[in-house]
């Protein structure tokens, strides 16, 4: 067999084991997509889940801010990046969606694409893919964080700096993460504390969150606002439960679960909606 022969058979099997992309989808499918890799495809969702943006309690000055700038971007006009960092479960990923979901509901062209961590090495791809749309996008990672030897930082820059093409812009950059840095303080401590030149050793890892241009932090909530946020999910789905006995569960749910957070209120609440026989 020729050699020639043999690379056309090598070439064709290679084809076999990485199938070519997918087309891009109909983007008015859907207002919401996943991207997937191997191959690279966007896939609509039917149904996002997420909550109204009013059941939304004690974030007023961060919704307002990213309602704001996410209407900016939807209507054409600048908007940053948003990394929005802080306390688990007050609501960080919740809001990204509400807002997405309120800018649609204003009569705006705004579609969400959620990749995933693992998946940013393949930005460049999605971004490609996205420049040539007639739709505005906003990307979302949630959870996003980097450990000691991650190197998945390094494809954000795609995404927040754009490369020598710059960021499209019909796409602008959301993501939630527990760390305002986006690496674990002991981290940072080490590499300064071993480097040659300190400074430096981190500044690339570090400077990565000083390129949103929004900074959203979230922080705990007190007793009054995670009743609050209860009354309210009460209210909205119809669910009838006194104020004192409201309060005394509510309590003791929180002492089981040995933390108060609106992920805890929504627990809390599934639980008594379970009870008296409501759905959600």
């Amino acid at each position: 067999m020729s050699d020639a022969r043999t690379l056309e058979r090598i070439a064709a099997a290679l084809e076999r084991m990485s199938p070519a992309p997918e087309a891009a989808p109909d983007f008015a499918a859907s207002d919401a997509f996943v991207w997937h890799v191997a191959p690279d495809r966007l896939m609509p969702v039917g149904r996002v889940n997420r909550v109204d943006l009013s059941l939304l309690v004690s974030i007023d000055r961060v919704r307002d801010i990213l309602l704001e700038n996410t209407l900016q971007f939807a209507r054409g006009l600048p908007a940053n990046n948003a990394l929005l960092w802080g306390s688990r479960g007050m609501g960080k990923s919740s809001l990204v969606k509400a807002v997405h979901a309120e800018v649609v509901r204003q009569g705006h062209d705004l579609k969400i694409v959620e990749v995933q961590r693992e998946d940013l090495p393949s930005i460049g791809r999605l971004l490609t893919l996205l420049r040539s749309a007639d739709t505005q996008f906003v990307l979302f990672c949630d959870d996003l964080s980097f450990s000691h030897d991650d190197e998945h930082y390094k494809s954000l820059k795609a995404v927040l700096d754009g490369g020598i093409e710059g960021r499209p812009e019909n796409v602008v950059f959301y993501a939630t993460s527990n760390r305002r840095h986006l690496m674990p303080r002991d981290m940072i401590e080490n590499e300064r504390g071993s480097a040659i030149n300190p400074s430096e050793a981190t500044e690339e890892k570090v400077s990565l969150s000083d390129r949103f241009g929004l900074w959203l932090g979230f922080h705990p909530c007190s007793q009054d606002e995670y009743l609050a946020m209860i009354r309210g999910y009460c209210d909205a789905y119809g669910v009838e439960i006194d104020d004192d006995r409201l309060r005394a569960e509510a309590i003791e749910w929180q002492a089981t679960r040995g933390a108060r957070s609106g992920r805890v209120a929504w627990q809390y609440f599934t639980d008594l909606a379970g009870r008296r026989g409501v759905s959600i």
